[in-house]
Order: structure tokens, then C-alpha cells, then sequence
């Protein structure tokens, strides 16, 4: 056992054995990022518990749990991933059928988001059988809370996961120009070997920022925010800028203090126009959100035509 984790081992099991596991269930288990120091000691339990840990990958997670001096044989493994998931998750269901206590584990971070877990979760609770969630770390989460890219007005507010943007160029163009409507903050997520080429696509986006998160809790974590059109000379500026997962925030849309003119305007192109059309080219005009607009337009229609059966 790792010197390092000894202790740990006690402490998870004085701080959460008390807690009742029920038997046929599965624990989804967020394991860290990068850092080992970030597992909860509650995850450490279930882990030692379970009588089968469903992965994505068996060696890795079989060094991550002996790195913790958890021990688990080779018939306790059971790869579950992006490729097996829907043929796996019977078998974690007929496991749980036997009563065992099934932990599934992605390769880092919170399973089912990004990561493989979503089909595997949804067969078990298809078969009528618990899915308990074990927090912990998460790329996303981390990234958000040292951005300062949420914002918290009522019409701006939280965030959008689009996760991996399409790998094809035109496809991803089209994505990024979708996204560019958008007024809330937006998380993705990239490859070292991609973001040279997301980043050259995001620099339609102007002056908007966007904040790189990179090789988040590791040595070499490093997070910038830098307008769009800046990010390619950003990551040239030293061969370790390209290293390590991204996540990426395209930072909400700057919205201006609306002084009734973008109303005006929109009203006047809706009666020319269709509201999709209008709502854009008032965007564009005026500068205010196309989002807002779009709502805007949407509560006028459903006014005048409760107005018209009344």
C-alpha cells in the first residue's frame, strides 16, 4: 500500500462506513483529474467495497486503485466503454441482479457526462435498479470556478456543455457559428493534438473571451483568458501552451444596455419578415442578444394570438 494513502484508507472508513450501501446497486464514482489527492474519502469506500469495479479501461483504472492500495483480482474489472457500453451495461445489470455492489469509474473525473456512463446508467435504471451518485472531481466544474465566465443576471445566466465539437472543418464552422448566438457562457472540451485547429476556428468570434484551461490539477495547470482572435498566437508562444486536455470557455456574449431601440427595430423588421430572420438582423444591428430577441419575439406572437381568440 502507498505510504501516502495508508491513512486515508482509515479515514474513509471511519468517515463514511457508517453510511448504509445497499447490495445490488450501482455506485457511479468520480475519480480525480489528475491530481490522486483529489479523491473523497466516500469514493475510496465504495471502492474497496465493490465487488466489481466497471471501468473504462482496466489497467489504468487497475494502477489508480493500487495507487490507493485498494486491491481488486482481474475477474473484479469489467471494461464498460464508449465502443462496449451498450453489451456491457447487461451485465453489470445481471451482476447487480446477484446482488453485488457495481462501481463504474471513467478514466478521470465525473462518468456520464463526457465520458462513458450515460447508457450504462440509463439500462440499470431501465431495469428497475438503483444508480447512486459519488461526487467529486469534474474538468467542467473546475474549469467554471477560476474563469469568472457565469454569468448571474436572470437572462445570461449559467452555462452550456457542448463538450467535443465536431472534428471535420466545415462541420465544426457551423457548430462555432451556432454557438456564436449564444449569449450564455459556453464549455468545451479538446485535445492537445486538435486545439491548434479549434483555436484558429474560434477566431471568428472576435474580441470575445475565451479562457483556455489546461492540465487542470496537475503540475503544469495553467489557465488564461485571452480574446478569440488571440488565441492561436497564444498557443505559439511556447510548445507547452499545445499540452495536456483542454476545456474551453467562450466567455457570455457582452450584452448593451438596451435602450429600447433593439424593441423598436425588432418590431419593425417582424412585420416585414419571418422571426427568425428578424430576430438575427436586429441582432446584428442593434448588437443586443439574439437569444433575448428571439423571446422577445416568441411572448409578442403568443400575445396577439391569445389576443385574437379572446
Amino acid at each position: 500500500m502507498s505510504a501516502s494513502f495508508a491513512s486515508a484508507l482509515d479515514a474513509a472508513r471511519d468517515a463514511a462506513a457508517a453510511q448504509h450501501y445497499p447490495q445490488g446497486a450501482l455506485y457511479v464514482v468520480a475519480t480525480p483529474i489528475g491530481n490522486l489527492a483529489d479523491i473523497t474519502l466516500r469514493a475510496l469506500h465504495v471502492l474497496q467495497l465493490a465487488d466489481t469495479v466497471a471501468c473504462e479501461d482496466t489497467r489504468h483504472t487497475q494502477s489508480l486503485l493500487r495507487a490507493y492500495g485498494i486491491d481488486k483480482s482481474a475477474s473484479q474489472l469489467l471494461a464498460v466503454h464508449q465502443h462496449n457500453e451498450a453489451e456491457a451495461a447487461q451485465n453489470v445489470v445481471q451482476r447487480l441482479h446477484e446482488g453485488q455492489r457495481v462501481a463504474y469509474v471513467s478514466d478521470a473525473g465525473t462518468p456520464g457526462v463526457s465520458d462513458p456512463g450515460a447508457r450504462l446508467v440509463a439500462a440499470v435504471q431501465a431495469a428497475g435498479l438503483r444508480a447512486l451518485p459519488l461526487p467529486g472531481a469534474s474538468s467542467i466544474t473546475t474549469a467554471l470556478s477560476v474563469a469568472g465566465a457565469v454569468a448571474h443576471s436572470a437572462e445570461h445566466g449559467g452555462f452550456v456543455f457542448a463538450g467535443f465539437l465536431p472534428v471535420k472543418n466545415a462541420e465544426r464552422a457551423a457548430t462555432i457559428g451556432h454557438l456564436a448566438g449564444e449569449a450564455r457562457c459556453v464549455v468545451l472540451l479538446e485535445a492537445p493534438h486538435r486545439i491548434g485547429e479549434l483555436a484558429q476556428a474560434l477566431a471568428v468570434l472576435g474580441e470575445r473571451p475565451v479562457t483556455l484551461a489546461r492540465e487542470l490539477t496537475k503540475q503544469f495547470e495553467e489557465v488564461t483568458t485571452q480574446p478569440a482572435q488571440a488565441l492561436t498566437a497564444w498557443l505559439d508562444g511556447a510548445p507547452q501552451r499545445s499540452r495536456g486536455e483542454f476545456v474551453v470557455l467562450l466567455h457570455p456574449v457582452p450584452v448593451a444596455a438596451d435602450d429600447g431601440e433593439s424593441l423598436r427595430v425588432l418590431r419593425l423588421l417582424l412585420a416585414e419578415l419571418p422571426l427568425k430572420t428578424a430576430v438575427r438582423l436586429a441582432a446584428e444591428i442593434t448588437g443586443a442578444s439574439r437569444n433575448v430577441l428571439y423571446d422577445t419575439a416568441l411572448d409578442w406572437k403568443k400575445g396577439e394570438k391569445e389576443g385574437a381568440e379572446g
